[in-house]
């Protein structure tokens, strides 16, 4: 079953395993370590994917100079976020929880997990320098994190 928060990211995260996401490989793969380890643990597993206005989708209302809402821009990531959902593999009983926030990735990622088992990283992802190991998410994450994180390696190119 899933269930998600609001596109604007208000509601609390309890529990279980808290992943960022950002579509780029690294975060996929992210993803599917959480989904077994999950598996085997019986967690819930919260998705959260940050955006700017720079990183969000566009809303379908933007056209021709008309700047939609912020909203319908955090409705755009959700939406963007429930579709890459369906090409997850998610084991059977695995519950994932979808939620977006507006602001930089490893700020929202520290502010959200305070009440987590686990925080969970790509080791890089889709901003950045092309063939750096270690992401500025993943160094802030681990630097700062107020529960465990596991860091996953980058799929090999």
């Amino acid at each position: 079953m899933e269930e998600q928060a609001d596109a604007t990211g208000t509601s609390a995260i309890k529990g279980g395993i808290l992943v960022g996401y950002d579509s780029s490989p690294g975060a996929k793969v992210a993803v599917d370590w959480a989904l077994k380890v999950a598996e085997l643990t019986g967690w819930t597993v919260h998705v959260l994917r940050s955006w700017g206005l720079t990183t969000a989708p566009r809303p379908a209302s933007m056209t021709g100079g008309y700047v939609p809402p912020v909203k319908e821009f955090g409705d755009a990531v959700l939406e963007q976020l429930r579709s890459e959902r369906e090409t997850w593999t998610v084991p059977d009983g695995v519950r994932v929880e979808l939620h977006t926030a507006q602001g930089q990735s490893s700020a929202k990622l520290l502010e959200h997990a305070a009440d987590v088992d686990l925080l969970v990283v790509g080791a890089r992802g889709a901003g950045g320098f092309r063939g750096l190991v270690f992401g500025s998410t993943a160094d802030q994450v681990v630097r700062n994190s107020p529960v465990p994180v596991t860091v996953v390696p980058a799929p090999k190119d």
